[in-house]
């Protein structure tokens, strides 16, 4: 395959997830900001979802006040945005135009219809629209894009390359949808343990569809060594930073396979699983979660430099 195919497969595939990610950490924000407004106790709950979003300083300077219409706006609609809803749908759908035929009708079809969609919504007035409507959307768009992949992609190359999009743009934004409660606890650490800091643990598995999945694996009361357990170090749940990895060297190994020629792509990918795989949740804490996400994050995308550089680009490794 073509360094240029691959790399329009691998960003189509990121751009859906971000898009994905976007809405759910506008469910977050609004689920939030639904509990009651202890003084003192917490950070703003938009300004959360925006500093993990990484994109604090860019909403300010355009709009300043930090409130839901307006973030609202910046998250969904706002095409100066590149994280926004509208335009990681509109960089997925022009990547997968560029390399159409490398792509099935059902996963082409899909991914245009949820961009003329988006263009709909554009034209409805936004009263109409609730932060909920719009987020639902969003995931069942993403879904149903991901589930043509799945049902009807050929398992080639091609298919690696979108997986590994998929897999790095997800662990990515696990950490950054785990983050947010650093945010939002930060500076005080009293509620720790609290109504409030299990009320938010609990929004954040709804925001993650993974109530269902939590309650299959763990009995008792949510506590943040649980949710931190199911969310980075358990493989069975499909969003852990874990399992994310696992596919990540999953899907470089079978391109490895398929060139009879491995590259420093998977090295990196195998060390990061590697230290997944010996981490415990005590250590996690020890070092502070917000540490070891942040750490985390910088690995994986060091992970996601060396695939470009190995394969996207054509540099030999």
């Amino acid at each position: 395959m073509l360094s240029r195919t691959a790399d329009h497969l691998y960003w189509m595939a990121r751009y859906l997830e971000r898009a994905e990610t976007t809405g759910r950490l506008l469910s977050v924000g609004a689920r939030n900001a639904l509990l009651p407004d202890i003084s003192g106790g917490y950070r703003n709950d938009w300004e959360a979802v925006l500093q993990a979003k990484g994109s604090l300083d860019l909403f300010q300077e355009k709009y300043g006040d930090a409130n839901q219409r307006n973030i609202e706006t910046f998250l969904f609609f706002d095409a100066d945005n590149p994280a926004s809803v509208l335009s990681c749908i509109n960089a997925a759908r022009e990547n997968a135009r560029v390399v159409r035929t490398a792509l099935t009708s059902p996963v082409w079809d899909a991914l245009n219809t949820a961009y003329q969609e988006l263009r709909q919504f554009q034209r409805t007035e936004r009263s109409k629209l609730s932060v909920n409507d719009l987020t639902d959307w969003t995931m069942r768009a993403c879904h149903l894009v991901r589930g043509c992949i799945s049902a009807t992609q050929l398992r080639n190359d091609g298919y690696d390359f979108m997986g590994i999009g998929t897999s790095i743009e997800r662990s990515d934004n696990t950490a950054r949808l785990i983050d947010v409660k650093y945010y939002v606890l930060l500076p005080s650490v009293s509620y720790v343990g609290s109504g409030l800091d299990q009320s938010q643990w609990a929004l954040l598995l709804q925001s993650m569809t993974a109530q269902r999945a939590f309650n299959w694996s763990y009995t008792g009361e949510i506590t943040a060594a649980k949710i931190t357990d199911l969310l980075i170090l358990n493989r069975k749940f499909p969003r852990s930073l874990q399992s994310c990895v696992q596919w990540t060297c999953d899907h470089l190994d079978n391109i490895a396979e398929n060139y009879s020629a491995a590259t420093s792509a998977q090295e990196v990918a195998h060390q990061l699983l590697d230290e997944l795989n010996r981490v415990t949740v005590d250590d996690i804490f020890d070092e502070g979660l917000h540490e070891f996400l942040a750490r985390f994050m910088a690995r994986n995308a060091r992970l996601a430099n060396t695939v470009h550089d190995a394969y996207l680009r054509g540099i030999p490794a």
